[in-house]
């Protein structure tokens, strides 16, 4: 993990003054089912678009809050990386993006019968929400309505 004196001091001084919310943590809800019978669904913070999708919008005040869904017989290689954070080296999700949105390796663990089957789509948001707000009332609503109707038991979410 990096240090905070890695940053440049534009970013240091917005960190060190940015209103952190305090958010209290969802219950946890033990599986029913084992994993290998259970769905997958994949969230990301990457900000990865595909060929043809609308880039997530770097101009929006506070962030872009939308997201973009990825088929599940997606290519991760087509991916293009769109995250507007200046404060992470994208060098390694722009070399391999399976590293921020591991879609090959759950493929991988649906052949190996460790998890059942993907979901039909995932989700790819924009990090670096400084405004939330829009994210928490909207698109969150959203995303977990996507997941009931794709009857998604379990969610990989991957922050960056």
């Amino acid at each position: 993990m990096g240090d905070i004196s890695e940053f440049n001091l534009g970013l240091r001084l917005f960190l060190k003054g940015y209103p952190w919310r305090r958010i209290d943590p969802v219950p946890w809800v033990p599986l029913k089912k084992s994993l290998a019978e259970c769905r997958l669904a994949i969230g990301s913070s990457a900000g990865f678009v595909l060929p043809g999708q609308e880039p997530f919008d770097d101009s929006v005040r506070g962030g872009d809050y939308t997201f973009r869904a990825i088929p599940s017989d997606a290519k991760v290689g087509e991916f293009i990386e769109t995250h507007r954070s200046e404060a992470f080296d994208h060098a390694g999700i722009q070399t391999d993006p399976n590293l921020a949105f591991p879609l090959d390796r759950a493929r991988e663990l649906v052949t190996e019968k460790r998890i059942g089957e993907l979901a039909p789509r995932h989700l790819s948001f924009m990090g670096s929400i400084t405004a939330p707000g829009r994210l928490v009332k909207q698109t969150a609503p959203e995303a977990a309505q996507w997941l009931v109707e794709d009857h998604v038991d379990i969610a990989l979410l991957i922050p960056v």
